[in-house]
């Protein structure tokens, strides 16, 4: 059953990373990363099954490939906390096909990143353990119109002020939304009754606590019937949400019990009010003849 899951991270040189070592990973490619001079050889990675990039009409014609992009990338940023790249990671739903999918995320790249001015590398994984998904990294630093790369923000009365809206924090929440917008109109188009929802459950309304992403390789270990720290979690979390579901069950029961019951001089709220004051009162006149015997 279609699932929802959109994650967004930095790849950032501040904590050692690479965005050409994460390019060659999720492409499975030999890429020799001239900012270091260090070889990454992912041409073993197995389960990659669709790789492309997307650029908009002002890039240059030359980042169409992933070594030249990348490298662009790390030789334009000079220090050494830089923010390379931007990853969004997200589930592709089982109930569509593997064409169908490579289409859907090639569209949602295009429209909501490529045409806001972003290079997109695509990659689709499926090592057909359920989980197919895809990888998407996007560059940080706008492309100018004569394609050579723009700064990322200026510097005004004192004010950093970014170039481009990519940072901005409502951004997330508009790209998670279109995200479940696009999957619900091709899952819809194609046939299927499933729907995914980006909003937590909390905020849907539903007493229900929300299990993790296994990832590919907690997935592939639950399938040979090796038990997973992330595959615990999800039973725990699902024996909790069968409580619920039993207890809230239970409740509804006896809430239809007694509205079944006759109602036969039924108290007024006035008459329920006065009974709570004179409990309390018949309490405090015990608790003083208490303390008179006491004495």
């Amino acid at each position: 059953m279609a699932n929802y899951h959109l994650s967004i991270q930095i790849i950032s040189r501040g904590k050692n990373r690479s965005a050409v070592a994460a390019a060659a990973y999720r492409a499975g490619e030999v890429i020799k990363n001239d900012y270091d001079g260090i070889v990454h050889d992912y041409s073993r990675k197995g389960g990659i099954v669709h790789t492309e990039i997307l650029m908009p009409g002002h890039a240059p014609a030359e980042y169409a490939d992933r070594a030249v992009l990348w490298n662009a990338v790390e030789k334009c940023e000079r220090y050494s906390t830089a923010q390379l790249a931007r990853e969004i990671e997200f589930s592709l739903p089982v109930e569509l096909t593997m064409e169908q999918n490579i289409s859907l995320a090639r569209r949602f790249a295009q429209d909501v990143f490529v045409n806001a001015g972003m290079c997109a590398d695509v990659c689709v994984h499926d090592k057909g353990d359920g989980n197919p998904h895809c990888h998407m990294m996007l560059i940080m630093r706008p492309i100018e119109k004569d394609g050579k790369w723009g700064q990322k923000s200026h510097t005004i009365n004192g004010r950093k002020i970014n170039t481009v809206d990519w940072n901005d924090r409502d951004k997330a929440e508009q790209w998670r939304e279109a995200w479940a917008d696009y999957c619900n109109a091709d899952l819809r188009s194609n046939g299927h009754a499933a729907a995914i929802d980006h909003r937590s459950y909390k905020r849907q309304g539903i007493d229900k606590l929300p299990g993790v992403h296994l990832g590919a390789a907690a997935s592939q270990m639950e399938r040979k019937g090796i038990a997973t720290d992330r595959g615990n979690i999800n039973r725990e979390v699902a024996d909790i949400n069968k409580e619920i579901r039993q207890a809230k069950a239970r409740i509804k029961k006896v809430k239809t019990w007694l509205y079944a019951q006759p109602v036969q001089d039924a108290p007024t709220f006035v008459s329920v009010l006065n009974n709570i004051a004179d409990a309390a009162n018949l309490n405090t006149h015990w608790q003083r003849i208490g303390k008179e015997m006491i004495v």
